[in-house]
């Protein structure tokens, strides 16, 4: 059975939505009215209404424009983790630029996660019902390179847990010669996503098998999305690694929830079709 990896607990969450445009706050709204039709929106055009809304109550889950009104979405995050003894809460930052300062590592350790707008109304839906409610995707193909085994077995586990269907390899030559001999019938690539540690033994790493993956085998983004591991906290790193083309990082030690949602995150948004932007 699947386990629960709920981001909000709450059958009646209250859902804070900072953002100067009100057409962004209302879309944000709808999506997240019908994934919980009891939630308490509370829309806030900037930050001093983030400010007096926290002052009126705890919230479970927040998201945020980069550029406000009256200041920016990371003093939006600090304000929620200042905010008193609250538990876990995801802030989501939501702009269209926010590829961009995900690669120069801007953001802080304030900041769940980062949607870019640029992918359209669908994928938003996508990513909020991630935090809401993770579904799983039985039979989604996973192609994870760890050579540690019995890491291997603990994360191959978290992802089993929402029906995802795991291939491990222990080096990145093996996982090389499992995406050569596996494909399916049309020459795309045999896995929908690969999860890979940025350090294996052997005379290649992660980053050797992501330059592989963008430049010799030309599978783009939503094609076969890459996700990386990494325990390494220099933002000059991650950076390199999210230019040379991955999808996202999962931070380690892994922890299930994060994992299982970026994961779903972007095995739904690699079938969703080209949306227009946000602000479009």
């Amino acid at each position: 059975m699947a386990r629960d990896l709920r981001h909000l607990v709450s059958d009646a969450p209250r859902v804070m939505v900072v953002d100067g445009s009100k057409l962004v706050r209302k879309l944000i709204g709808d999506v997240l009215s019908r994934e919980l039709p009891n939630t308490q929106l509370v829309a806030c055009e900037g930050l001093a209404g983030a400010r007096a809304a926290l002052a009126e109550g705890p919230v479970d889950l927040v998201t945020t424009a980069l550029v406000l009104p009256d200041g920016t979405g990371l003093e939006v995050a600090r304000a929620v983790r200042a905010a008193g003894q609250q538990a876990y809460v995801p802030v989501i930052v939501v702009s269209g630029n926010a590829q961009e300062h995900l690669e120069s590592r801007s953001f802080n350790e304030d900041i769940t996660d980062y949607f870019d707008k640029s992918l359209g109304h669908s994928a938003l839906a996508a990513f909020i019902r991630g935090y809401v409610q993770p579904e799983p995707i039985p039979g989604a193909r996973v192609l994870y390179v760890e050579d540690s085994r019995v890491v291997a077995l603990a994360t191959k586990r978290m992802l089993e847990h929402s029906g995802i269907v795991v291939t491990h390899a222990i080096s990145v030559e093996e996982a090389l010669e499992i995406l050569a001999t596996q494909r399916d019938e049309d020459d795309s690539p045999a896995f929908d996503l690969v999860l890979t540690d940025v350090y294996l033994k052997g005379e290649m790493e992660g980053g050797d098998l992501l330059a592989h993956i963008r430049e010799k085998l030309g599978y783009g983004k939503r094609r076969l999305p890459v996700l990386v591991m990494t325990g390494d906290a220099n933002a000059k790193n991650q950076s390199e690694l999210l230019r040379a083309g991955a999808n996202d990082l999962v931070m380690k030690p892994i922890e299930e929830r994060p994992l299982v949602t970026k994961t779903l995150f972007q095995l739904r948004v690699a079938k969703l079709p080209e949306q227009r932007n946000l602000d479009a």
